[in-house]
């Protein structure tokens, strides 16, 4: 404090818990601090506990003073006051006590001393500044908000709370999307949708209506570049994310806002003071505003949130959509094995066989000593070379067998505690709980799934080359005959994109780099930069995975050992699985192979039929489409023209309804184009008049109702086209002189039709 920052001695005070003389002596004697600015408070000062049980002890804090210019200006202003004249900067927590459940401490049997002190807190002192906001680190973004808003900071506190808020949601967000989260309702992306989400509200306050977060995060990357250049690095992707996000909810918000504050005047009207649980579930589920932003509306307005309402709701909503997880529930079995503290020996890296002790047989979640033919079962070895499906890897397929017994493994996985589960069906004999058994992974399948796991690296690195560093995995599927690769960019990747992407890596998988792996504290991965996913745990052990200095990722996987095995590579499909989240489906091998050869033989037929050349095949295609096109259009034009001679001769078409020419008829045409040709040739035909024509195509009705421009202001084909609908179970409508309209009721068209001189007649009424 003095030494380092330069902070004046005699400003520095301490507190310690009332009966810690041993602090006091410390800080007395040891550090040299004069007594009168030792002061002593009570347990809810100066006591730290993790709850009602657990570690706990007195702490020490160190205490500056501000000055007079910072205090409240009472009298008895001193230590311990509430304003910020005396703030804490350091906090030393002495953990050296264990409390039970009836408040019985007894001493721990290593103390230890939790200690630490706010970044920004200090900052503020340095510069000498009121708070926090008023720091280099966070000042710019007000000020940008200034500018965007056109308002001052200081002259509202309204104001000032929507500034601080953005600014700090702004930063928040910005590292979160830089670190993979990605905006969703569930689990850390539903905590990055409701910062945003409250940014944008309290953006409305200032009266931001446009999309405005993006640019205050882009203040974000400079003030962060000399510490975190990845920022910066992956900005286009994160400015990219939070527009659009910023986009799609300014389309409800004002919505919800109205629906909200139209809720609050009812309650008010009412003399009620609690906003019903079923009203912050509506807006949550309808208008997708989190709790958090009702809260912030109703803070000042002595009202309160129905949560208990609210989490029922959701609970129920949930109960309604819930899917059934492959561990939603451990059994007992399985609670009971991992409870004795054991994990099984994985040792596929090395071998694919291996012999081991049955430790556990489970059937519909119930354990069992001895399992016999036809039974599907569940088994866990003591040790196995069956990889469990994890980190996007599925598990692996093979036999366990033993004198006398075969059991077809069809799936491995491993659960939350670690174990390794073998699921699969009893073919022959019995096994039982104990029994040494061979467990012999399938190869051939191990040996596909390596050579996609190792390809889904490498595409890895080369997508963070071709499309940018902002590019990091959000998921994937590694299996024997296939692989997909989730990952974070902004846009879709068009086709000549895609072709440099699928051209890298065939670059790669021809250079037949090693795959190198070792195995090292996580510490020490991280320092190398190994890649790691941030949604995975990691022990104090991992593996790493490079290919020279191509790619080096954490990896608990599969590989193969040089990347020329992997063969060919082929991209098949690349789509949205999300907002922000694109997704590459791909083959390597044999099943790459398999593909290719599988569309040439598409081409060649294609190229048989069409008596062509392949390679004239696209120039062909687009002649034959071209002449089909141009027949079509002459077929409809000669359809309208037999419609029109065939109807011109019908006799009785044309009836004066109180002097008025009105042409009704039902005509062959299949399409709403030939049937508005047909209207205007009859209204050309009648100079004045009213043109009704019905037709069917297939199981519809196509309708239309026409008048000439002298009639326009008495009558309205709108009008009467909608009331002709109607009879045949339609609707429709359109402008003055000219209506179409659609029915499902062909049945009915005659009598439509026939009603239609009754309509124009209560018209002209």
């Amino acid at each position: 404090m003095t030494n380092g920052y330069g902070l004046p001695e005699d400003k520095l005070w301490a507190s310690i818990y009332l009966d810690d003389d041993e602090a006091f002596e410390l800080w007395h004697t040891h550090v040299g601090l004069p007594a009168e600015r030792i002061v002593r408070f009570g347990e809810a000062d100066n006591f730290w506990s993790m709850g009602d049980t657990g570690p706990c002890g007195p702490c020490s804090e160190i205490i500056i003073d501000r000055g007079e210019e910072f205090g409240c200006g009472r009298p008895d202003c001193k230590v311990g006051c509430e304003c910020d004249r005396y703030l804490e900067i350091w906090n030393l927590v002495f953990m050296q006590f264990n409390r039970d459940a009836s408040g019985q401490m007894t001493p721990l049997p290593k103390p230890s001393i939790d200690t630490g002190m706010g970044l920004e807190r200090i900052v503020s002192i340095v510069q000498n500044v009121p708070t926090n906001f008023d720091t280099d680190l966070l000042l710019p973004l007000i000020q940008k908000t200034e500018e965007l808003a056109e308002e001052r900071f200081g002259e509202s506190r309204e104001g000032d709370v929507a500034m601080k808020v953005i600014a700090d949601h702004s930063r928040a967000a910005a590292f979160l999307i830089g670190d993979g989260i990605l905006p969703s309702n569930e689990g850390r992306g539903y905590v990055l949708r409701r910062i945003l989400r409250r940014a944008i509200r309290y953006g409305r306050n200032l009266g931001l209506k446009k999309p405005f977060l993006d640019q205050t995060a882009r203040v974000v990357f400079e003030i962060m570049k000399p510490a975190y250049p990845e920022l910066a690095e992956a900005a286009p992707f994160i400015t990219n994310m939070i527009r659009n996000e910023e986009i799609r909810f300014s389309e409800t918000l004002d919505t919800g806002l109205k629906h909200l504050n139209e809720a609050l005047a009812d309650l008010e009207a009412r003399g009620q003071t609690v906003v019903p649980g079923r009203v912050i579930f509506k807006l949550y589920d309808t208008y997708g505003f989190p709790a958090d932003i009702v809260r912030d509306v109703v803070r000042d307005q002595n009202l309160t949130l129905d949560m208990d309402g609210f989490d029922a709701a959701m609970a129920d909503q949930r109960l309604q959509s819930r899917s059934v997880a492959t561990f939603a529930t451990l059994s007992e079995a399985y609670k009971n094995l991992s409870a004795q503290g054991v994990k099984p020996q994985f040792v596929g890296y090395d071998t694919l066989a291996c012999e081991s002790e049955v430790l556990l047989l489970v059937e519909d979640g119930r354990a069992m000593a001895t399992a016999g033919a036809g039974q599907t079962i569940e088994l866990v070895a003591a040790v196995t070379p069956f990889y469990g499906e994890s980190g996007g890897q599925v598990g692996d397929t093979g036999t366990i067998s033993a004198p006398g017994l075969e059991m077809a493994v069809a799936d491995t996985v491993k659960d939350p505690t670690g174990l390794i589960i073998h699921k699969g069906r009893i073919i022959r004999g019995t096994v039982s709980q104990g029994q040494r058994v061979t467990l012999t992974v399938d190869k051939a399948q191990r040996e596909a799934t390596a050579l996609n796991h190792t390809a889904t690296h490498i595409l890895h690195a080369v997508l963070r080359r071709v499309l940018g560093e902002h590019v990091k995995q959000a998921g994937s599927l590694v299996a024997p005959d296939r692989l997909r690769f989730d990952f974070t960019h902004f846009s879709q990747v068009d086709a000549a994109t895609l072709e440099r992407i699928e051209t890298g890596v065939n670059r790669k998988i021809r250079d037949n780099l090693p795959t190198r792996m070792e195995e090292m504290a996580a510490e020490d991965a991280f320092k190398t930069g190994a890649m790691a996913l941030f949604e995975e745990k990691y022990g104090d052990r991992v593996r790493v995975i490079s290919l020279i200095d191509f790619s080096k990722e954490l990896c608990g996987g599969t590989h193969t050992a040089m990347t020329g095995n992997i063969g060919l590579f082929k991209i098949v499909a690349e789509s949205s699985i999300a907002s922000g989240v694109r997704r590459i489906e791909a083959l390597t091998g044999e099943a790459a192979l398999a593909y290719v050869q599988q569309h040439e033989r598409l081409l060649q037929e294609a190229a048989r039929c069409l008596k062509e050349k392949p390679e004239a095949l696209v120039q062909r295609i687009e002649k034959n489409l071209a002449e089909l096109k141009a027949l079509e259009k002459e077929v409809d034009h000669l359809k309208a023209k037999v419609a029109a001679e065939s109807a011109e001769t019908a006799a009785a078409a044309v009836r004066s309804v109180d002097g008025l020419q009105v042409w009704v008829q039902k005509v062959a045409v299949d399409s709403p184009a030939a049937l508005r040709d047909l209207a205007d040739r009859f209204k050309a035909k009648l100079k004045s008049g009213i043109v009704v024509l019905g037709s069917t195509s297939g199981s519809k009705v196509l309708l239309i109702a026409g008048v000439t421009s002298d009639l326009v202001a008495r009558y309205h084909a709108g009008r009467i086209i909608k009331q002709v609908a109607a009879v045949v179970g339609g609707s429709g409508g359109g402008r003055p002189d000219l209506a179409q309209a659609g029915g499902t009721q062909p049945e009915n068209l005659d009598k439509a039709l026939e009603m239609a001189y009754e309509i124009v007649e209560k018209q002209s009424g």
